[in-house]
């Protein structure tokens, strides 16, 4: 059983209450088909566990198969600078099968971003170190593929679908409400 080596900071991208009880990590990759199919099931996730559940998302691009996923992940952390991380990580996800450039540039400007300031952030690398210090996170907590999720640090080696997660979930919700109890 791998444990997360790093453990979840303000600088991550997170949405949920810090204060929640269940950490939910994803390491995933944007051109990845499987965390393309993950995407609506952790959104199924956050519904229904609600304030129960945090979900933080890491970079994890596998680009020796995946030609467009480290773009995809600067666009993301471009995003990211400007307040819209999440927008452009769904947008990135719901239109998969366009991934390249022209994509992303799209959704940069649908969300209200500069595409010529995405262009020079792509082409100077600018988010680079972010994205490689999520994947050695990842390689140190024994990430080997994508989606990798990780439930209050522990890597959950089931299935990603539903009711995989939301079993694992709740275990870990009855776990935190022993010791409030205790």
């Amino acid at each position: 059983m791998a444990n997360l080596k790093v453990p979840v900071a303000p600088a991550d991208h997170s949405i949920g209450d810090e204060h929640a009880p269940v950490t939910l990590v994803e390491y995933g990759d944007y051109q990845c088909p499987h965390c393309a199919h993950a995407h609506p099931i952790v959104n199924a996730l956050r519904k229904h566990f609600g304030k129960q559940l945090r979900f933080v998302f890491r970079n994890f691009p596998l680009t020796e198969i995946h030609s467009y996923a480290e773009a995809a992940a600067e666009a993301a952390e471009f995003a990211a600078a400007e307040g819209h991380f999440w927008e452009m990580h769904d947008g990135i996800f719901e239109h998969q099968n366009r991934l390249g450039v022209p994509l992303l540039k799209e959704l940069a400007t649908k969300i209200g971003l500069s595409s010529a300031k995405l262009d020079a952030a792509l082409e100077s690398h600018e988010y680079l170190d972010r994205i490689k210090s999520d994947f050695m996170g990842g390689v140190r907590s024994g990430v080997n593929g994508t989606p990798t999720f990780f439930i209050n640090g522990v890597r959950h080696d089931g299935s990603p679908e539903f009711d995989d997660l939301a079993e694992a979930i709740n275990s870990q919700t009855l776990k935190t409400d022993r010791k409030r109890a205790g």
